[in-house]
């Protein structure tokens, strides 16, 4: 069976994980990276594509007669046409639940980058605190999360790790979900968005990107926050209007923003965040912690496994 992988670099960029494994699976082929144009020629012989981000459309899945298995190395397949390829009987299969541990933990490396200032606080250490006049100092508030109130859109699986590790700083604990009856958590004040904005120090997103949530978050909802609030995005960029935040940012409607997802990645040099005041932005990174690649990896070589043998994937769409 002929796989192609066409973007292995991203998964992969440190070489610390060991993508031979693979090749015990088919005839594979790996490619750092694919573009648009590149992808019928690669895959024109492939009964199996694996892709992250490689836009898999109509058009592409009509040029590709032996193709019967599209595997989304990631949790996100809206770059998959799932409707085209279900018409041509492709199944596509994506690996879920991978990454929470890791997402939680960079949410909280984004917050504790407003309240303990660490990298500020170090840069030139070496200059600064020989000369200081006293044996201590501090340019920023440093802030305690102990007291402090965390709203969480969206309660899924990444959501209840972040609201438990709030919960491990002594923080108060508010959260919405689109189904407000049933998976709940200790400790967590399910209640409307309204009330979750203007009462929160720290809001973080954990929602998918639906058609009913864009830009959401924009100037009517920016401005019922606290002007002391720091918003966290670790989930789609397609969230906030960006411009909106931006103006936020910059007249002080609210405090700061740590964002490691824009609408657009790379993102283009025009983005009105890249320059915003308090702005803290990070490439895309939340998903990437080793041990949550290595689970990635497992994920999509078991979602293989089980369509060769016949069975139905874990992951199938």
């Amino acid at each position: 069976m002929k796989i192609v992988y066409l973007d292995t670099y991203a998964l992969n960029p440190l070489n610390d994980l060991g993508l031979s494994i693979l090749l015990t699976l088919g005839d594979v082929t790996l490619y750092d990276r694919t573009s648009q144009n590149e992808i019928v020629e690669r895959a024109k012989d492939a009964d199996i594509i694996l892709t992250n981000k490689c836009t898999i459309n109509a058009q592409t899945i009509a040029q590709l007669p032996n193709l019967k298995y599209i595997g989304v190395t990631a949790t996100g397949y809206n770059t998959i046409d799932i409707d085209a390829a279900k018409s041509q009987g492709i199944m596509v299969t994506n690996v879920r639940g991978y990454s929470s541990a890791s997402v939680a933990q960079l949410v909280f490396s984004l917050i504790l980058s407003f309240t303990n200032r660490v990298t500020e606080h170090a840069q030139n250490i070496d200059q600064t605190w020989p000369s200081a006049a006293d044996w201590c100092f501090y340019h920023y508030p440093l802030v305690e999360l102990e007291g402090k109130t965390l709203g969480i859109i969206g309660l899924g699986d990444i959501g209840k790790k972040v609201a438990n590790i709030g919960l491990g700083f002594g923080m108060k604990v508010l959260a919405t979900k689109r189904n407000s009856t049933v998976g709940g958590m200790a400790n967590v004040e399910i209640c409307t968005q309204e009330k979750l904005l203007q009462e929160s120090d720290f809001i973080t997103l954990h929602c998918p990107l639906t058609a009913d949530n864009q830009q959401f978050i924009n100037k009517q909802t920016l401005a019922l926050m606290k002007s002391s609030a720091i918003l966290i995005n670790t989930s789609r960029g397609g969230l906030i209007n960006e411009s909106d935040l931006a103006e936020a940012l910059n007249n002080n409607t609210i405090a700061g923003a740590g964002l490691d997802v824009l609408s657009s990645e790379p993102p283009l040099k025009s983005n009105p965040l890249l320059t915003a005041k308090n702005s803290i932005i990070t490439p895309h990174i939340a998903w990437a912690g080793v041990n949550s690649r290595k689970e990635l990896l497992k994920g999509v070589i078991e979602n293989i496994v089980a369509f060769q043998q016949g069975n139905i994937p874990k992951g199938m769409i």
